[in-house]
């Protein structure tokens, strides 16, 4: 059983000076891309959606799957829908070379710079002054809950306890 392909645009062949039969290949082909990257955008939502289910986050093995899925996705994009595989090699490698060397230097940022933060020794350290204020002000405006949850502590160890605070009504004089 063979599958042949259907289209109905009868100027196609007139208005790019292609005939019938040329005119349906080519659309065969951008059809035929169009599904193979709708395929790898549908395994790319499955794997993400599933990922942490099957404990892939975070782990090289599931950016590296991204990235060359991603990376076919770029490719048959840049060759087909922007016609970079009708050119000449010299022109394929003078538009290629340089995007390449800087998707590899991004694919390095995300695989290297990507887990910095990660490491507890790379965490940044708050001063303890700010962090008693917020601390302070969760209690102070009944938020006490925030710091139960977060595990905060005033620097010297103890809970915060909500201050009161007297307010003063300060006089307005209007001048006219």
């Amino acid at each position: 059983m063979s599958m042949e392909f259907h289209d109905d645009y009868p100027q196609y062949e007139t208005m790019y000076h292609h005939t019938e039969e040329e005119g349906k290949k080519k659309r065969k082909g951008l059809w035929r891309v169009f599904w193979i990257m709708l395929a790898i955008t549908m395994v790319e939502l499955f794997v993400g959606y599933n990922a942490t289910k099957w404990g892939l986050t975070g782990g090289s093995m599931l950016k590296w799957g991204f990235i060359i899925l991603t990376l076919a996705k770029a490719g048959f994009i840049v060759m087909k829908f922007m016609h970079l595989g009708d050119e000449t090699k010299g022109m394929k490698y003078t538009i290629l070379l340089p995007y390449s060397m800087f998707i590899g230097y991004l694919i390095f940022i995300v695989l290297v710079e990507g887990t910095y933060c990660g490491y507890p020794e790379n965490k940044t350290k708050l001063n303890p002054i700010f962090m008693d204020q917020k601390v302070q002000n969760n209690a102070n405006h009944g938020r006490s809950f925030i710091n139960k949850e977060h595990g905060l502590k005033l620097s010297n160890g103890t809970e915060a306890v909500p201050m009161e605070v007297e307010h003063k009504a300060e006089e307005h004089t209007a001048e006219h």
